[in-house]
């Protein structure tokens, strides 16, 4: 741990020390100074204060042996058995990143009655998948569930292992961390691997306004959580060849305090996030009567519509329907973003669609950057032409289908 020293046997002038920090971490206690809990690290104080006053002092970091942590690791996020997709697309990026390393790829399922369900994980080229099959694990519970995959953390040692940022996985991975004292970068938005098997994360921060590179060179096993729709799930083998481990685990660790009395299936909803196309309002909708041309063009193309932040705050579209890094991440097949400013935080949700067409009346604004087709103007009058063009082609359409019959 970092910490910056003073050496109090050559400060001369007090009140000058004092005034340095512009945080005001310098403090006088009992006619000694000390460096306070206000302290941000700038090293200021080292750089700018009296010769020999100020010493900033790193403690030797243990180094750990990276070679007993082999193999990235995918937790297998599900539902009585029904797989999440995210999982295949973490799968895709793992080993992406095993084949930099000439590591193999592991997958970590724990539930009940589940080990008939690993044929499509091997199907997707993962090496070995670690099963937890127990009565117990039918409800998820976090106790015993974190049980599960720290044993087989010990067990397999994996360097890197990946969660899908999910309600589940959300809870699972803060808590494994805590467990090995190791870090936990959540929502990356991009993943790589060094050589050396350190775990390059990257993710939006400070509101989207930088890019923070995370990594945690002497911890082991390296977390990461990522969104829905960000990476994209691998072409499935012909002949796999991985295979199934099932896994023994102490009965004891599976108590749980938490005793699930009734569950409750909610009504599946299409999402945003599945949705093959899309049409996004923003702030240059002038009112809420306005939305009613979104939601005709989206008909029209049979996609949804979905907003940005302000729109979500004025009560004009369910938060659900919400894109960015506050909101959900798509990948549609088309995206259609109408008066979008093209902000980071929004972009970072959507930049990895397949076909993105842009509307907006400044012919400089960001979302151009993004975009794969621009249309430089007023979306009170491109949209209206929009569904005009689209009605008539697809009445052209109708007529030529009848006369055919």
């Amino acid at each position: 741990m970092a910490k910056i020293v003073i050496n109090q046997d050559k400060v001369k002038d007090i009140q000058k020390v004092l005034d340095i920090c512009p945080f005001g971490a310098i403090e006088l206690n009992d006619g000694k100074l000390e460096i306070g809990a206000g302290c941000k690290m700038c090293k200021l104080c080292v750089r700018t204060g009296p010769e020999g006053v100020f010493e900033f002092v790193e403690d030797e970091v243990v180094k750990i042996n990276k070679d007993e942590w082999k193999g990235i690791a995918v937790y297998v996020d599900h539902h009585e058995g029904d797989i999440h997709p995210v999982t295949f697309e973490l799968i895709g990026k793992a080993k992406e990143m095993a084949k930099k390393i000439n590591q193999p790829v592991y997958c970590v399922f724990v539930g009940n009655n589940i080990k008939d369900k690993t044929d499509i994980l091997l199907s997707y080229g993962v090496d070995e998948v670690f099963v937890y099959d127990n009565k117990n694990l039918e409800d998820f519970r976090i106790e015993p569930y974190t049980a599960c995959v720290e044993d087989f953390i010990n067990k397999v040692k994996p360097t890197i292992l990946l969660f899908g940022g999910t309600t589940l996985g959300r809870s699972l991975a803060p808590r494994l961390a805590a467990r090995f004292k190791t870090g936990l970068t959540a929502d990356c938005t991009i993943l790589d691997v060094q050589e050396n098997t350190d775990l390059d994360q990257i993710r939006p921060a400070f509101g989207g306004n930088i890019m923070a590179h995370i990594h945690t060179p002497n911890h082991r096993p390296q977390f990461a959580t990522v969104r829905y729709k960000i990476f994209t799930a691998p072409e499935k083998v012909e002949n796999p060849t991985g295979k199934v481990t099932l896994c023994d685990i102490d009965e004891n660790k599976l108590n749980s305090k938490i005793d699930v009395l009734k569950v409750n299936n909610k009504n599946k909803e299409v999402g945003i996030e599945d949705a093959e196309v899309i049409i996004v309002g923003s702030r240059a909708i002038k009112k809420k009567e306005d939305m009613d041309m979104l939601y005709k063009l989206a008909d029209l193309l049979g996609g949804q519509v979905a907003g940005t932040r302000p729109l979500v705050e004025a009560g004009w579209i369910d938060a659900k329907k919400q894109i960015g890094l506050s909101g959900r991440t798509v990948k549609p097949k088309l995206i259609i973003t109408c008066g979008v400013s093209g902000a980071i935080q929004f972009t970072a949700g959507m930049n990895g669609s397949n076909c993105i067409i842009s509307i907006n009346k400044d012919e400089k604004a960001p979302i151009f950057d993004t975009a794969h087709y621009a249309i430089v103007g007023d979306i009170y009058d491109v949209i209206p032409k929009l569904i005009e063009d689209i009605e008539l082609e697809q009445s052209n359409n109708d007529q030529v289908a009848v006369s055919v019959e």
